[in-house]
């Protein structure tokens, strides 16, 4: 794996545009990791996802403690890991232990022997031996440590053991993997307290890791405190090393992650999105085109989502968006839609993820083209200006 950062903002900003090298593919940073249940997306399957934009869609995030409840991990090791077993050989998988939809960490629950986590098939306490035989017979590209994630709320002294129990396990972890670390993202924790944020940044840094999965974040810290951490957690980091970034998945959020200098962003925002019935619309083409006098072009409402479960949709012939080349877009209109949202056919999810999924990968791409055109911090004031100023206009 080969990381270099290819334009920086100027004006002391850390919004960074870079380009990773990694299983022979080169994937244009910021970018984001599609959410997996068992290794692909909820409900765009193997022969679907070459519909989507590439190489965006290559990064994949899948989470070793899915597989707790499937086949051995011997079985995983002797098909030759989780490429061939998914029929996924050209795609980038990214392991980490928790995620937001099936495998949530419960930090109550662990203690120094392991991390516990909430999954359908109920609590687990992942050790780090157990986690290392996952990731040696998963064999994905990068890994990111076990780590001990604690929400906001906790007391000062379990946060301080949160970041040793990290830093320890980040340890044990190296010791037991085939590549001394090669292929690892050390985990950064320390809640919302911003000292042990750069004290854990410091110490993580110092070990031989590829990168830096930034974890603990959307659990009951303000967005206020999320800035904050970020800045504090990037600014001990080295730069020539990218960074990874969990739960930020809103618009907003990843433009202030981008802000700070994340480079790759794992949510489950697509896989929420879908769920509910929404389908984005905001415009992905505005640089140059959209953002005339300062302003971004939002005449439809919200301007960032739709909730196509709305009666207003039933009789309605148009396409989700206009412009958007996705299959969905394609071949499909916002009425076909509806109904099979409300007659509950799967195929409503199916449509809505490939939809969202190629709409929110085109979003990335224009943010990595404000930054190369230097317009980035203008396109992000506005676009988070025009998005407060909806939501205050639906309270009134």
């Amino acid at each position: 794996m080969r990381f270099a950062v290819t334009k920086v903002c100027g004006g002391g900003a850390k919004a960074r545009a870079g380009m990773l090298q990694i299983a022979g593919s080169n994937i244009e940073t910021p970018a984001l990791l599609l959410s997996t249940r068992k290794g692909l997306p909820a409900f765009v399957s193997r022969d679907l996802l070459a519909s989507l934009p590439l190489p965006d869609s290559l990064l994949l995030h899948v989470c070793p403690t899915h597989f707790m409840e499937g086949p051995p991990s011997k079985t995983i090791s002797n098909i030759g890991g989780l490429h061939h077993m998914l029929g996924l050989p050209d795609h980038i998988l990214i392991a980490a232990a928790g995620d937001s939809i099936e495998s949530l960490p419960t930090s109550e629950a662990s203690n120094k022997f392991g991390a516990s986590f909430e999954t359908p098939a109920g609590r687990r306490l992942v050790k780090p031996s157990d986690y290392m035989e996952l990731i040696s017979c998963m064999k994905p590209n990068l890994w990111a440590s076990l780590a001990d994630e604690v929400p906001a709320w906790v007391t000062e002294k379990r946060n301080k053991v949160s970041v040793e129990r990290t830093l320890r396990w980040l340890d044990a972890c190296i010791a037991l993997d085939e590549d001394s670390g090669a292929n690892t993202l050390g985990v950064v924790v320390g809640g919302s307290s911003i000292e042990l944020r750069k004290l854990c940044a410091t110490e993580v840094s110092k070990r031989n890791v590829s990168g830096f999965w930034i974890g603990g974040l959307g659990f009951g810290d303000s967005p206020e405190e999320r800035c904050s951490i970020l800045d504090a957690a990037v600014g001990c980091l080295p730069p020539e090393k990218p960074r990874v970034v969990s739960r930020l998945g809103l618009p907003e959020e990843v433009l202030e992650g981008v802000a700070a200098g994340i480079d790759l962003f794992d949510s489950a925002y697509i896989y929420q999105l879908t769920m509910g019935g929404f389908a984005l619309i905001f415009p992905i083409d505005m640089v140059g085109e959209k953002m005339q006098n300062g302003s971004l072009n939002s005449s439809d409402g919200d301007f960032t989502k739709i909730n196509l479960r709305a009666t207003t949709y039933r009789k309605d012939t148009s396409r989700i968006v206009d412009s958007c080349s996705c299959f969905t877009c394609q071949n499909h209109t916002r009425a076909y839609l509806n109904h099979l949202l409300n007659v509950h056919e799967m195929l409503a999810q199916i449509l809505l993820e490939i939809h969202n999924t190629h709409h929110y990968l085109c979003f990335f791409r224009l943010i990595r083209d404000t930054i190369k055109t230097g317009q980035f911090d203008r396109f992000r004031q506005q676009f988070v200006q025009d998005r407060r100023a909806y939501l205050a206009a639906a309270v009134i």
